[in-house]
């Protein structure tokens, strides 16, 4: 099934948008374009077998040794802070009641 000119008018009309003449034609041979590409698609055979690929790349997960390490105090990350409460950052309000 081609687009046809009268088409692209039809869904420009729709969206409510206006092309020249030369602007439908263009948009007549893309989205016919478009379709091609989808009956090209169609042609694949049946798939439902065909794992899903999760990565291209065969690679895996490097993981590092969860070591414990010095906390910073709560003096040295506050000391920074453009504004704060007690032992708190202060932010403004981001939420409504």
């Amino acid at each position: 099934m081609a687009v046809t000119i009268h088409d692209v008018e039809h869904i420009a009309n729709l969206a409510k948008l206006k092309f020249s003449d030369k602007e439908k034609e263009k948009l007549q041979v893309e989205l016919n374009k478009v379709l091609d590409y989808i009956d090209t698609l169609n042609e694949i055979p049946n798939l439902d077998k065909v794992e899903p690929l999760e990565n291209i790349n065969d690679t895996e997960n490097v993981f590092r040794e969860d070591v414990p390490e010095k906390c910073l105090a709560k003096e040295e990350a506050l000391k920074n802070a453009p504004d704060k409460t007690e032992n708190f950052f202060k932010v403004p309000k981001v939420i409504d009641k």
